[in-house]
């Protein structure tokens, strides 16, 4: 049972991460076919990201009262609506609409799934899970450049992931039984009341925490939704290449996650955070080196490498830092912060791409960086307490 759960889990994580790039990727033939600028992508992400930090912030209450296996369930089967309703949009407004179900699915997902693995994984499972949605974020690009190198809309890749969800969906509900404690009837994480967000906040290193999530996935965000689009408009080259090129950062998310799994085995989740900011910062610097599109391509593989052990070694240590008992409570608030930072960070650079130039990318990177080394080392001298 402990290991057909295990396999689901790592399913839906592959099933997470899918849709994550897609709009990035399929964004340079959208944008043209609804007749509006570039920059506009940054407008659907804010109503997704909207969606996600309310589903967020609720997923202590609806976990504790509904468990995390019918929340992920539900959450897939609303997230699988919203992609089909992409795949058959004709206008740009729909695109907005069906933008809710779409947020408020993943939110919960994320939430759900991360406080169960933290809770009941050690950090190596943590690393390889997130892995695991690695390839799901670095297969959606190759799905969408596929479709297009076809001569196919690009709302098929869309259709083609949703299958997939609705695939999984039938699977979770087939399996709800799996999560319940033995003996019980009932998960462990709905046996006790939901903490109010007022109180949540007011924790000793919760600000700080919630800013470095907010940065690094703003960061992760922006590398892997405008890599296609910076490859496009600064170096010249086609939408179906660049959708290629841009599943290189979540190859490297991926394999960095594969390899982080055994690193945790020698170090704690505090240097498996600042070995991979060391490494985001190598590849910025690489970004910056004036050789093209080759040093693009290294400087996204090597964000994607540093990338790899900062979520899932900040959210396994949720727990250590702030308590089991709190720790769904944490992990919802810095799901809401990461959907915070997606509704600015990432737009934020659209509108100066569209004003300034696509060039400035790196730096912006270099930014959101420095803010996440500075807030992750006050929480740490907060909250100094780490399992190991």
């Amino acid at each position: 049972m402990y290991s057909l759960l295990l396999a689901i889990i790592y399913l839906s994580f592959i099933s997470l991460g899918l849709p994550d790039a897609l709009l990035g990727a399929a964004w340079p033939a959208m944008h043209q076919q609804f007749g509006v600028d570039v920059s506009w992508m940054g407008v659907v992400g804010v109503m997704m990201s909207a969606c996600t930090v309310v589903s967020s912030l609720m997923a202590d209450r609806l976990n504790r009262r509904f468990g995390t296996g019918l929340v992920t369930a539900v959450s897939t089967a609303v997230t699988a609506l919203g992609l089909i309703g992409f795949g058959c949009s004709t206008e740009f407004w729909q695109l907005l609409i069906l933008a809710v179900p779409y947020g408020i699915g993943a939110g919960s997902i994320d939430a759900a799934l991360n406080n169960y693995v933290a809770l009941h994984y050690e950090s190596r499972h943590m690393s390889w899970l997130h892995c695991m949605w690695g390839i799901g974020a670095s297969s959606g690009p190759f799905v969408m450049g596929a479709v297009l190198s076809l001569g196919q809309p690009w709302n098929m890749g869309y259709l083609c992931i949703a299958a997939v969800q609705v695939l999984l969906t039938a699977v979770l509900f087939a399996t709800l039984s799996l999560w319940k404690k033995p003996g019980t009837g009932t998960e462990p994480e709905n046996q006790s009341e939901p903490l109010p967000l007022s109180e949540v906040i007011r924790i000793p290193g919760a600000p700080e925490v919630m800013t470095a999530f907010l940065c690094y996935c703003g960061l992760e965000i922006t590398a892997g939704s405008w890599a296609s689009s910076y490859f496009v408009l600064k170096d010249g080259i086609s939408p179906e290449e660049a959708a290629g090129y841009a599943s290189l950062f979540y190859i490297g998310i991926t394999l960095g996650r594969a390899i982080s799994g055994f690193v945790t085995m020698k170090l704690s989740d505090t240097q498996m955070i600042r070995l991979g900011q060391g490494i985001i910062g190598l590849g910025i610097l690489l970004m910056l080196l004036p050789f093209g599109k080759y040093a693009t391509i290294a400087g996204l593989l090597c964000i994607g490498l540093g990338c790899a052990p900062i979520y899932p070694c900040i959210i396994h240590s949720t727990p250590a830092h702030f308590g089991a008992d709190r720790s769904q409570a944490m992990i919802g608030v810095q799901m809401a912060s990461a959907y915070v930072g997606n509704c600015t960070i990432s737009p934020l650079f659209g509108f100066l791409a569209g004003t300034v130039g696509a060039w400035l990318l790196p730096l912006y990177l270099l930014g959101v960086l420095v803010l996440m080394v500075l807030m992750h080392e006050r929480l740490c001298r907060i909250c100094p307490k780490e399992v190991v």
